[in-house]
């Protein structure tokens, strides 16, 4: 009878109260690997409860070490092999600016690939660089866990699944993911937005996940939130121009203002995410450091009775479907 003890309490562990496993083991022998993953599937059990009270309070929620340093450094070490591999003779030098319109077709196909965006200041009168290209690059999007299987891997993770069930996401789909690279020194300023302005689902449900492959803290840009704005909402959006004489986007709505004394920094540590609700107001200041800031970021929206609008700027297309993360 000793033997059926022993064996209900290793396939009941996690169902058992902390005392009564204790008494298990006092009395009976219980092994020690069978409370040592009770006690750890309890704290992180407890430990992703109180992320998503915080999230839900704030807007926004760090998840430490939410990657491994190697995984940051193999993800590192494909954006260089893609930046090398990218032939600037014949690579359009499109400039990436959060407080203007996107004006070319490169930017609004770019959905389902891998493309590359250039920091401001960085190409002369000539159209030359001048600084070398690995430290010209503002980001590469947006289809990056689309058409790269390290970055769909760094995506699709048991952890974020789990924090999304947990905000009642039924069907989340990645909308666009990419990377974001600060650079040191001119690495540009990212003005106070929600990211609900350039991404839009109705009813709203949008969040983003925002994961420093490389320590992100004051000096060199890290993210800085008010928290609880995510409970208002913006009227800005930036959509697909009805003038197709125009530009291929524009903003309609007003712009807001906010008291910089209410933005909280928000500094964290290689490896760390940081998961940001779709309305909630963030910033980043200029680099001026010698150090850059990478990062990889990537959206999800919901899509289980939640439309997707035609005016965002990104679409889906016949060949193209955003990737559902649960099944994959």
């Amino acid at each position: 009878w000793k033997s059926k003890v022993k064996l209900f309490a290793q396939f009941s562990f996690k169902f058992l109260s902390v005392r009564a496993l204790l008494q298990l083991q006092t009395n009976f022998g219980v092994s020690s690997y069978y409370l040592f993953n009770f006690f750890s599937l309890k704290s992180r059990r407890m430990d992703l409860e109180s992320k998503v009270e915080s999230f839900k309070k704030d807007g926004y929620v760090v998840l430490e070490s939410f990657l491994q340093e190697e995984e940051c450094d193999q993800l590192r070490s494909r954006s260089k092999e893609l930046i090398e591999e990218m032939d600037l003779s014949t690579h359009p030098k499109t400039v990436f600016s959060t407080t203007n319109q996107q004006n070319d077709d490169y930017f609004m196909t770019s959905q389902d690939k891998i493309r590359f965006f250039f920091e401001e200041n960085v190409i002369d009168e000539k159209g030359v660089l001048n600084r070398p290209k690995h430290l010209s690059i503002n980001k590469i999007g947006h289809g990056l866990c689309f058409k790269d299987e390290g970055y769909k891997k760094a995506t699709f993770t048991d952890t974020i699944k789990e924090f999304v069930k947990r905000l009642d996401f039924k069907e989340p789909a990645i909308v666009q993911s990419m990377v974001i690279f600060k650079q040191p020194g001119i690495g540009g300023v990212v003005t106070p937005h929600e990211d609900g302005t350039f991404l839009m689902n109705e009813p709203s449900k949008l969040i983003g996940l925002w994961i420093a492959l490389e320590d992100a803290e004051i000096e060199n840009g890290c993210l800085w939130f008010i928290p609880g704005t995510h409970k208002d909402r913006t009227s800005l959006r930036m959509i697909r121009n009805p003038d197709k004489d125009g530009p291929p986007t524009v903003f309609r709505g007003d712009r807001d203002t906010y008291d910089d004394s209410l933005f909280k920094a928000v500094p964290v540590k290689k490896g760390s995410a940081i998961i940001i609700h779709g309305h909630v107001v963030h910033k980043s200041e200029k680099n001026l450091s010698n150090r850059s800031r990478e990062i990889y970021t990537y959206h999800i929206a919901e899509t289980h009775q939640s439309k997707w609008l035609n005016e965002n700027w990104l679409q889906e297309t016949e060949d193209y479907s955003f990737m559902k993360l649960y099944e994959n």
